[in-house]
């Protein structure tokens, strides 16, 4: 079989699943594209290279894998994030475009602070903190997750990304942490328990501690609205993605605890994404 040919067969058969033609190709192009190690417009620049059987029957083995639900991150193990490839697992959650806004808004806010002390919650795969560190050297950067598969996935992507230069640590957002910080920031699960959502798209495969936070989705923020005051300098930020109709109670759990400054940013479609807000008063320089 050529590789015009397994392309074709491909498409078909994703598209009748999804019945989106152009999202089935671009699917077929990347799997056969990872498989062969090959850039993408490799397979159109060669459509008559032949494949072997081997190479045939692992082909049809990563489609049938998505026809069944499988990610296209999960399959290829990796996903772009601020132009980096970050290795990803069913352990981690598989990192999005409109997460990079944290990454945007965390940088405005370490702008004019030398050697910022940053500490990130729920770092699953390290991609945040593999572009904080990227772009923030002299930073000191800690980042925390609960499970130590995640954490042993963001070791790989900061070796490779940023060697030695962020400190993981395994705890359940701020236990075993001490010290106080310029900048706290964390994509936390946002979604509600029962949520239609959970079941469409990448979802099902993902794991689900780090998406559902409660009956309202807000459980995590609520803890970290709680809990961050006692680890912020003064004029430190607290910084969190939330889903897209939350903005307005994170606004809101922040006002109540006494953060200053506080604001919501909207992402590239219009959705309020990132809340932020300056330490409460009561927060103190060390």
């Amino acid at each position: 079989m050529r590789v015009d040919e397994a392309l074709r067969a491909a498409r078909d058969q994703l598209s009748r699943d999804s019945g989106d033609p152009s999202g089935a190709r671009l699917d077929a192009e990347i799997l056969l594209s990872h498989l062969l190690q090959r850039p993408r417009t490799w397979l159109h620049a060669w459509p008559e290279h032949p494949l072997d059987k081997a190479q045939q029957a692992a082909f049809d083995g990563l489609v049938q894998r998505r026809r069944a639900g499988v990610p296209i991150a999960y399959l290829t193990g990796q996903r772009e994030f601020w132009s980096l490839e970050i290795e990803v697992t069913p352990a981690t959650l598989i990192p999005r475009p409109e997460t990079e806004l944290l990454v945007e808004e965390a940088l405005r806010r370490l702008a004019g602070h030398r050697r910022p002390r940053v500490l990130e919650l729920g770092t699953g795969s390290g991609c945040i903190a593999c572009a904080l560190a990227h772009e923030r050297p002299d930073a000191e950067i800690i980042a925390t997750d609960r499970s130590g598969e995640a954490l042993a996935i963001a070791a790989r992507n900061l070796a490779r990304h940023a060697p030695g230069r962020v400190e993981l640590c395994q705890g359940d957002w701020f236990e075993n942490l001490d010290g106080r910080h310029d900048l706290i920031l964390s994509n936390p699960p946002y979604i509600a328990a029962n949520d239609p959502h959970l079941g469409l798209g990448d979802l099902p495969a993902e794991p689900r501690e780090a998406l559902v936070s409660g009956a309202d989705g807000l459980d995590a923020i609520r803890q970290l609205v709680a809990d961050a005051p006692a680890h912020l300098r003064s004029d430190g930020w607290l910084l969190f993605e939330h889903g897209h109709d939350q903005g307005g109670s994170a606004r809101a759990l922040l006002h109540q605890r006494g953060y200053r400054e506080i604001t919501s940013v909207r992402d590239l479609a219009g959705i309020e994404r990132v809340t932020l807000g300056r330490a409460p008063p009561d927060a103190c320089p060390e």
